[in-house]
């Protein structure tokens, strides 16, 4: 029997997980091990995939990936109390000492303390969703996102602690172990490895310990000056849970300082704590967590048998004994690879592994993962008093009863993004828009009369208005509309609801070679590209991240709009709706088919596992929402003065003078209408070989507006349109404008995320289908 056997509500006892390499290796990581209880919760509305509760928390796996996990039913539930007694678990008449306590791993005969005016460098480290980037901006004051979407920190963060100038705290990506697994855990590892920090902050969520600890066990074996932070504790005592934090620090020999990172409480406890273990080097006072006396003491010799045997290979490579051997017997093949072992030595290593394994009666990698659960669950039954239900879960589970639902999921998703973007480019944004756009005006011609009043060249004068004002100006007139969609996009990712949307999508983007992750960058998309290459951030393979990106402008953004409806008028006055879907209709399918042709192609393989962890529902808070928003502004200002502005510069320049670098009064005569004239044979065979034409889909690439003004300026009236296309023609340039390349900020926005060889790329890559779909287009109408 396997887990996708299971029906919602019901539990089991896992009896072996299967599959191999790396993703196994996730899935031990996560918890899922031989002996574990389990409990399905439900199914995506699609079917596929599956949340289940183990070890106190929620996960999602694909039912793939669940079929390769065996389970053993129970016919009554047998999960433990939420809320055993405190007398049966933990002593309560010791309080944490605080502050005081610094220095209780320190041992003054052999201190080495740091020479003084040496910067303390830390990582801070965590799972997702615990935390980890509100306690960096509390530490730092860093402008850093802060979210519950998993994997929502994927850039390297730095900054020095508040007050303290010779510190630099570096925020590493959430992950849930140190295999190297995802990008993010091996960026992670690599910096505490080969960087070398002098001292680590592992924050752990206070709520959920059993998922938290497994990851701060491996941090221990790396023997780098490390304290310990219990973030959300006022959430856990509220509910009734407890913490005998004295009895913790006990037993993982290293400082345990309860915080709540939210409400910044704690956080000077925690900082003077961090300075002291890292200014004296007082390093884990415990790694060795295999018991000789537990199942035999077959994980325990097995493991210093190894150690033994690689000592002077670890001492070499820079890498902690411990942690090594751990690795080894984990089959990680870049520590293999770093510690240069002989054919002589693994074959050692292997036969002490198999040896290891028919004592234990368990696989190698899943001796070592029950090694650390077992651990962990005997910390907890010594000094954890579990919380009761909280209100925030028991919330989360009715609210997810309609946003996830079978019947209701779809529909309340289609509901609320709807309103998103009915706000965004109808009330909100749009208004916002229409004052920036004043302003911008407003300046504009307070320049131009300050320019002809003190008699300024009249080039200079076409450049700074024609040029800077004109040409910039209309690409920031997008600002307003970026950070309304970010703010509200904000609002559903630091509730959860992100998390929601990738459950419920995963099984459809399944199918193109995505993940369910990659719908929210997509869907953005039809307000966007700018922001929707941006929110790609949060994807955590870069092969989903890479292949989302291409496909996001073959969504129709709302800046292409306007080119629908001054065609749309002109050409098909009885059926401008069924026009405009069908618009984007033909954008989806290209898209579609395009994914296609990458996953057997250019992204062969399959989307990253869907193992995700489903947040609690939280409020979000205003410090956090106000922090994304300068951030996303500053980001999209950064590029509109960098790349936008030298493109607009090239522009003004190819329209203002001619091939001999003379000034054009006739803009027929300008380089630009020359290049645009090169490109007629090219438009020839879709119907639409007029330079005009040509130049006003290359105004398009600084602005997708600029089309419609561009043509009202070379066309003079509608009239003249009239004369120039048919109505095959005018269909195929409207398909050529919906697909052709994006404008210059969004080509930014993926120069910025992946480099110029893929932005190059995807003007390419557009264009090419635009002629191809266009040319098929036209042929099609022809017929009729």
């Amino acid at each position: 029997m396997t887990l996708n056997d299971l029906t919602a509500g019901q539990s089991a006892t896992v009896s072996t997980v299967g599959g191999s390499g790396s993703l196994r290796q996730h899935f031990l990581d996560m918890g899922v091990v031989p002996g574990a209880k389990i409990k399905l919760i439900k199914y995506a509305p699609m079917g596929d995939p599956i949340e289940f509760r183990i070890h106190s928390y929620e996960l999602t796996l694909r039912i793939a990936d669940a079929k390769k996990i065996t389970i053993k039913k129970e016919s009554v539930c047998t999960e433990t109390s939420e809320s055993p007694s405190l007398q049966e678990t933990v002593v309560l008449d010791k309080e944490h000492p605080g502050l005081g306590e610094g220095g209780k791993y320190h041992v003054k005969a052999t201190e080495n303390p740091l020479p003084e005016g040496k910067t303390i460098t830390f990582a801070l480290a965590g799972n997702q969703n615990c935390g980890k980037t509100t306690l960096f901006n509390q530490l730092t004051g860093s402008n850093q996102h802060v979210g519950n979407f998993p994997g929502v920190t994927v850039d390297r963060k730095s900054g020095s602690i508040i007050n303290h100038p010779d510190t630099l705290v570096t925020d590493l990506p959430g992950i849930y172990s140190l295999s190297p697994y995802t990008s993010e855990e091996i960026v992670s590892r690599q910096f505490i490895l080969e960087e070398k920090p002098t001292g680590i902050i592992n924050i752990v969520d206070a709520t959920n310990i059993e998922r938290n600890l497994y990851l701060s066990m491996q941090l221990m074996e790396l023997e780098v000056p490390m304290v310990l932070a219990l973030n959300m504790m006022d959430e856990l005592t509220g509910n009734g849970g407890h913490i005998d934090i004295n009895a913790m620090e006990s037993m993982l020999g290293i400082p345990v300082v309860p915080i709540s990172a939210y409400k910044n409480e704690g956080i000077d406890e925690l900082v003077g704590h961090a300075l002291h273990v890292a200014k004296y080097q007082e390093r884990p006072g415990r790694t060795d967590f295999c018991d000789e006396s537990e199942n035999g003491g077959a994980v325990h010799r097995c493991l210093h048998a190894i150690m033994h045997l690689i000592y002077d290979h670890a001492e070499y490579a820079g890498i902690p004994v411990r942690f090594a051997a751990t690795k080894l017997v984990e089959g990680d093949a870049h520590i293999m690879e770093a510690l240069a072992i002989s054919k002589n030595e693994k074959e050692m290593i292997e036969h002490i592994i198999v040896q290891m394994e028919e004592e234990r009666g368990l696989d190698r990698a899943a001796a070592i993962a029950d090694m650390r659960f077992s651990f962990i669950e005997k910390l907890a039954e010594k000094c954890v008093v579990k919380p009761r239900e909280s209100a925030e879960r028991e919330r989360s589970r009715r609210i997810d009863k309609i946003l996830t639902g079978k019947y209701t999921a779809l529909p309340s998703f289609a509901a609320i993004m709807a309103l998103v973007f009915f706000l965004t480019f109808n009330v909100v944004g749009a208004g916002l828009q229409q004052l920036l756009e004043a302003g911008i005006s407003f300046l504009t011609d307070a320049a131009d009369r300050a320019l002809s009043a003190l008699s300024v060249n009249e080039v200079l004068h076409s450049l700074v208005i024609d040029g800077i004002f004109s040409g910039v100006g209309s690409v920031l007139s997008f600002l307003p509309v970026i950070v309304t969609l970010f703010f509200f996009l904000s609002l559903l990712e630091d509730t959860g609801y992100m998390a929601r949307i990738a459950f419920v999508m995963d099984k459809l983007l399944r199918k193109l070679g995505l993940s369910g992750r990659s719908f929210v960058p997509l869907l953005i998309g039809f307000g966007c590209s700018v922001p929707g290459v941006m929110s790609s951030r949060t994807l955590p393979s870069e092969r989903d991240r890479k292949m989302t990106i291409m496909l996001i402008p073959f969504m129709s953004c709302s800046a292409k709009l306007p080119i629908y409806a001054f065609f749309t008028a002109a050409f098909f006055p009885s059926y401008p709706a069924l026009v405009m879907v069908l618009l984007y209709f033909i954008g989806i399918a290209a898209g579609i088919a395009v994914a296609f042709v990458f996953k057997g192609s250019l992204f062969k393989g399959e989307p990253v596992p869907f193992v995700m962890e489903l947040p609690n529902y939280r409020l979000p808070g205003v410090k956090n929402v106000s922090r994304l928003l300068w951030e996303k502004a500053k980001d999209f200002l950064q590029k509109a003065f960098t790349v936008i502005f030298v493109a607009t510069i090239v522009i003004w320049f190819l329209q203002t003078f001619d091939v001999h670098l003379n000034v054009v009064e006739d803009s027929q005569k300008s380089i630009l209408a020359s290049a645009a004239g090169m490109l007629v044979p090219v438009f020839r065979p879709l119907g639409f070989g007029d330079w005009r034409i040509s130049t006003a889909l290359i105004a398009g690439f600084i602005a997708k507006e600029s089309v419609v003004s561009t043509l009202s300026v070379l066309l003079g009236s509608n009239a003249v349109l009239s004369g120039l296309l048919d109505v095959p023609a005018a269909f195929a340039l409207l398909v050529f404008c919906l697909l052709y390349t994006p404008c210059v900020a969004a080509v930014a926005s993926i120069n910025r995320e992946l480099g110029a060889k893929w932005a190059v790329s995807v003007v390419i890559l557009q264009c090419a289908v635009a002629w191809l779909c266009a040319l098929l287009a036209h042929s099609v109408l022809l017929l009729f």
